[in-house]
């Protein structure tokens, strides 16, 4: 049953309210309005198992914000593929590269109706921007795809974005997935991650699996904490961006420190590879 209080106003064809969505359950985590009470269970689910767990996407979203500062201010960037888009419930990469870049274009790869709807919207305003229907984990289809290679200019340098989604990948395959996104573009460009993570330290490994159960076992059935080995895979054939790859509120915070991280926060990392 959909609560009719703080859903969408009206449901994109194809949308199955009774299934959790990746970009719905994470714009809960963010205090969004464009998700359903399954989404929401999600959410719930996780708080029992860590009250703080919304500090997950803060983290994650905040980070996204500061790699593409530093991609369109610091490195020139002016192409992104950003994959697995969401909702737009906070500051989205187009917003900020483009303060930056007013020309740079950003191209977003989902394939939730939710999110589609929304990137029609967007397209009205925005010619810069471009909404892609494609799955995210299946490289072929994304790079092959006919409106991708119109829309970036593949001999430039381009920022592949996969904030907060390889997570959601249950496979042993995301170094060959982000292998394949790697190849694809030319030295000069960069790749941004930001995954859950286990840090392998009794007091954090307990939460971060507490969370990974939660989220496996839940309407939407994926969240992977992977320790930093498994992760340095994601960034094959690249040199890592100093810090290299740390806690997201510790990548190029914005100012010091005032509190100490909470539990949840040491459980979510991010990075930026160059391809040199």
């Amino acid at each position: 049953m959909v609560d009719a209080t703080n859903a969408p106003s009206s449901i994109p064809v194809g949308v199955d309210t009774s299934r959790a969505s990746i970009a719905r359950v994470y714009d809960a985590f963010l205090g969004g309005k464009d998700n359903f009470e399954v989404d929401r269970e999600v959410l719930r689910g996780v708080q029992a198992a860590a009250p703080q767990a919304q500090d997950l996407a803060w983290s994650n979203r905040n980070f996204l914000i500061r790699a593409c500062r530093f991609l369109a201010g610091q490195a020139g960037i002016t192409q992104y593929l950003d994959c697995g888009s969401g909702l737009p419930t906070a500051e989205n990469t187009h917003q900020v590269v483009q303060r930056i870049q007013p020309e740079a274009k950003v191209l977003y790869i989902d394939n939730d109706p939710v999110v589609l709807a929304h990137g029609r919207a967007l397209l009205e305003e925005n010619e810069n921007t471009l909404f892609v229907s494609a799955d995210i984990f299946d490289p072929d289809e994304v790079l092959g795809h006919s409106e991708v290679r119109a829309f970036l200019d593949f001999s430039q340098p381009i920022a592949v974005i996969q904030n907060g989604t390889l997570h959601h990948y249950i496979g042993d395959e995301g170094a060959q997935i982000m292998q394949k996104y790697v190849d694809a573009v030319v030295p000069g460009s960069y790749t941004v991650v930001s995954h859950f993570f286990d840090p392998e330290t009794p007091e954090h490994t307990e939460v971060a699996q507490k969370m990974e159960d939660k989220f496996i076992h839940s309407p939407m059935g994926s969240g992977r904490f992977r320790t930093r080995k498994e992760l340095m895979t994601f960034f094959p054939d690249q040199e890592l961006v100093p810090p290299g790859l740390v806690l997201c509120d510790d990548w190029w915070p914005d100012g010091p420190r005032l509190k100490p991280l909470n539990q949840v926060e040491e459980c979510i990392v991010g990075g930026i590879g160059h391809k040199v």
